[in-house]
């Protein structure tokens, strides 16, 4: 897929909460995204992948309104001011922002 600062981001956090084994940006004209799945006992890690915020509505929270994926066992991807992160670090970092999307 075509590269770009956020989706690099998102790759990073889903790395390094463990969904996906490694992401890769190749140095051409157009730089690519290619992402390596992670799998468990043959069965995909990601069993749910939501898009939460889209360009026609746009869902940003508050630091009191950040979601938790089914009961803090997945993650809400989280775009702040202070960079792309999970719902916990934000929480952590007492900062809200838009909410990209909850990967279980």
């Amino acid at each position: 897929m075509p590269s770009s600062k956020l989706k690099v981001a998102v790759a990073n956090v889903l790395k390094n909460e463990g969904y996906i084994s490694d992401y890769q940006v190749s140095s051409d004209a157009k730089p690519l995204l290619s992402i390596e799945l992670k799998y468990f006992e043959g069965r995909p890690v990601i069993e749910e992948l939501k898009r939460v915020s889209r360009p026609g509505l746009r869902q940003y929270k508050s630091v009191d309104q950040l979601p938790k994926v089914r009961g803090g066992l997945g993650v809400s991807i989280v775009s702040t001011n202070k960079g792309v992160m999970t719902d916990r670090a934000a929480r952590a970092a007492g900062v809200g922002g838009e909410v990209l999307c909850t990967v279980f």
